[in-house]
Order: structure tokens, then C-alpha cells, then sequence
């Protein structure tokens, strides 16, 4: 029997829905690669496309809802991901074409045995969401949230915020690097712009990260403005002995090094362990790099500073993984709540008497920041060190009255490239 063979597009749809179906089932996005699909555009096409589904997640589950009477059918294969996919496309990203996404959807669920009785169902459901697409577009942005996550953090950041984090989700993170070494002409030929201390950002780029002026020569690293700040508030003398907790992949370790401590970096992930220290030698910076678990290794000696990024929820890096918010509970936080005690009791128990522990999460839930920091400063082994806020001297709002940091998507930063940053929650103690 002769082979199929694949009209223009069609292989390029199949890896996308390939990629979300993955996501769909929990796994966190990876941007297709060289490796993955060779050509720039049609790699840019691709992540495009799955990036957008996953953004427009709730929008699109409302559309599933109104189209499919009885929900997505089960054991159909792909058929959900190549549906989601092709009304990303058909709504959100009609200057691709109406045809080819109705074409390519049709085609794509006819390639599967799981899937190919349902391309009719496919076709009608494009037709419609076609001749719909207009009010589509103009879905409520609360719909953008899950359930579980969207009313805390309405009472938490305001009904504003709550749109400024919908606005956030939509349009994606900008590229945030920390510099080795401020240099203005370096800056001018990255097309950055100074945001908060030694972090620049780059809202538009015609070329990868790799490709970037200073990238071989290892003159700065790619970190988020927010991700940025905890390593800047472990204020000690240059040479002191200090620990980065969960250090992977590798950013406040290396602004550590950078501040003229004595670093010992642990995580418990080789695979990015290994791309860490491939970025620290690109960088000329060699600290002790540790694959352990931290909750069962022990130094060799006490630190005088310990910078603790705990394992958390991360639903502050929406902006780059809008995934992140559909697989987060109730339970899973409370978990991770547990997990962060277990780690901070284990850190404290390896400062020296009079140590500093910065204590931060790339998360938005309370529970697992302001919270979290209240049951730390229970304790009698420990004393609160507060932010003040001329520590963060060009953004005073991000300190709160008790002395923590707190930042989030409809924050704007400093700075004119604009635009917001992750949400995170600093917290800083002293061991007596």
C-alpha cells in the first residue's frame, strides 16, 4: 500500500498537537528545539501555536463546552489537542488563514486510528467556531484562570491586578538577563534597557538566546528581573560561606559568585545540574556544585548565608509556563507548603549563629509566601530581617509594610522597556 503522503503543514501540525497532547496530560511545556524541527520559521510557527492553546486554555475550554455536547470524547487520541490547537489558530491567530487551520485540523485527526472517525465532529466544530470567531475573540479574561487559583487572587491583588495578570498571560514574558559586568555599550548592542539593577530587558529579538552579543564570551545569563532580587537581599561580607538551596538552573548561584561569597550550589536534578554547570563555565564562575537531595545530605561545615529558592507551586512564571496554573490544587499547594517547611527547618539547621536565610518562591499563593513566612517568624531560633525598601531602591512598591518583597504580573517594572515581571515572595530571617 502506498504511503500517505503529508500535504504542506500537515507535519508540522502533528508535532504541535503531538506537544500539547503531552502538556495535556501534565507535563510542562519545552519550546520546540533546532534539534526538534530545523527550520527558524517553522519552528517559530510551532511554538506559536502551542503556546497560544496553552495561554488561551480557559477561553478555550468554554468554546470545548459550547461545541461539544458531550464533552471531548474518550480514547480519541490526539482528537483534543489538534481541536484546541486549530481554535487557538482559527480565533486567536486568524492572520495564519481560516482554511488552514479547518484543513490541517481535518487532516491531522484523519492520520490516527484513534482520532479518525471524528474528523466530521472536527470540521463542524471549526465551521462554527469560524463563523463565531468575532465574539470568541472577546471571551471574559476570567475565564483565563482556573476556579481554584482566580478568586484567591482576586481578594488577594484586586480586581485590577486580576486583569493586569490576564493581559500578562496573554502577551508573554520579555527576556530578562543579569549582567556580568554593566557595560553601556553591551547593553546598546543587546537593544536592552536597563530595569533593576544589574537585570536588562529585551522585549523584542530576531535571533536566539545563543546568538545574543556576550553570550559566548559568558557576559550575562538569562534571569527574570524578579527571579533576580532574592540573591541581591543575602547582604554579607565578600568571602562568606554561603549555600544555594535548589540552586538549578543556576542563576542566583551565579549571583552569588558574583558578589564575592564562597558558594556551595545543591540540587537534586542531574539532568539540570549538568546544563547549570555547562552555564557557569560559560560564564568563568566555578562554585562547589553539589547533585544531591537537600533533605538528606549533609556539608561538611555551617554557612554564614543561606539563599533557600524552595520547591513550590510556580504559578508566578505564568507568563512562560501558562500550563503551570491547570495542574496546581488545592492539595498539591498544601503539599509543597509542607515541603517548604521541611526545607526551611533544614537550612536553618546548618547556619552559623548570627546567619542570614532568604527564604523565596516563584509562586503567587500566600500560603506558600506571606503565610509561610509568618510560621517562620514563630520560631525562637530565628528573627525577621525586614526589606526596607530602599533596598530595592528603584521599586519601593514591591516591599511590603512587614518588610518581605512581593512581586507579580500586573506589577509594572522600572525602566523604559516596560512591561511586568514574575510573581515571587522574598522573605529574610537571622538565626540567633
Amino acid at each position: 500500500m502506498k504511503k500517505q503522503k503529508n500535504p504542506p503543514g500537515l507535519a508540522l501540525r502533528l508535532l504541535a498537537a503531538e506537544k500539547l497532547g503531552t502538556v495535556l496530560k501534565g507535563a510542562n511545556f519545552a519550546p520546540f528545539s533546532v534539534a526538534d524541527i530545523a527550520d527558524g520559521r517553522d519552528r517559530a510557527l510551532a511554538n506559536r501555536l502551542v503556546t497560544t492553546a496553552l495561554r488561551r486554555h480557559g477561553q478555550i475550554n468554554l468554546m470545548l463546552a459550547r461545541y461539544l455536547d458531550r464533552g471531548v470524547p474518550k480514547k480519541s487520541g490526539p482528537f483534543e489537542a489538534i481541536l484546541r490547537l486549530s481554535l487557538a489558530h482559527l480565533v486567536f491567530l486568524p492572520e495564519l488563514g481560516d482554511h488552514s487551520a479547518i484543513f490541517l485540523a481535518v487532516e491531522a485527526t484523519k492520520r490516527d486510528t484513534r482520532s479518525q472517525h471524528l474528523s466530521k465532529l472536527t470540521n463542524a466544530v471549526l465551521r462554527r467556531a469560524q463563523a463565531e470567531a468575532h465574539s470568541l475573540r472577546h471571551l471574559p479574561h476570567e475565564a483565563l484562570f482556573p476556579e481554584t487559583l482566580g478568586p484567591l487572587w482576586r481578594d488577594t491583588y484586586g480586581e485590577d491586578a486580576i486583569e493586569d495578570f490576564a493581559d500578562a498571560l496573554i502577551e508573554g514574558a520579555p527576556l530578562d538577563l543579569t549582567l556580568k559586568d554593566t557595560d553601556p555599550e553591551l547593553i546598546e548592542a543587546l537593544r536592552a534597557e536597563p530595569v533593576l539593577g544589574d537585570t536588562v530587558r529585551i522585549d523584542e529579538r530576531d535571533r536566539p538566546v545563543e546568538a545574543l552579543p556576550g553570550y559566548a564570551e559568558g557576559r550575562w545569563w538569562v534571569q527574570d528581573a524578579a527571579a533576580a532580587i532574592p540573591a541581591r537581599l543575602l547582604t554579607l561580607a565578600p568571602g562568606a560561606r554561603v549555600l544555594d538551596l535548589c540552586a538549578a538552573p543556576g542563576g542566583k548561584t551565579a549571583q552569588l559568585v558574583k558578589a564575592g561569597y564562597v558558594v556551595t550550589a545543591v540540587d537534586n536534578d542531574a539532568d539540570r545540574v549538568g546544563r547549570m554547570q555547562q552555564n557557569l563555565e560559560r560564564l568563568g564562575y566555578a562554585p562547589e556544585v553539589v547533585t544531591a537531595d537537600a533533605l538528606a545530605w549533609e556539608p561538611g561545615q555551617k554557612f554564614d548565608g543561606i539563599l533557600l529558592d524552595a520547591p513550590c507551586s510556580a504559578t508566578g512564571t505564568f507568563r512562560r509556563h501558562p500550563e503551570v496554573i491547570w495542574h496546581r490544587d488545592a492539595a498539591d499547594i498544601a503539599g509543597r507548603v509542607a515541603l517548604q517547611r521541611r526545607f526551611i527547618e533544614r537550612a536553618l539547621s546548618w547556619l552559623n549563629p548570627g546567619g542570614l536565610l532568604v527564604y523565596c518562591v516563584c509562586s503567587l499563593e500566600p500560603a506558600e509566601g506571606e503565610e509561610q513566612a509568618r510560621w517562620l517568624f514563630q520560631r525562637d531560633d530565628v528573627e525577621a530581617v525586614p526589606v526596607a525598601a530602599d533596598e530595592l531602591a528603584a521599586f519601593p512598591e514591591a516591599v511590603s509594610s512587614d518588610g518581605y518583597v512581593r512581586t507579580h504580573p500586573g506589577m509594572p517594572v522600572p525602566g523604559d522597556k516596560g512591561g511586568t515581571l514574575d510573581g515571587f515572595f522574598v522573605a529574610r530571617a537571622r538565626r540567633r
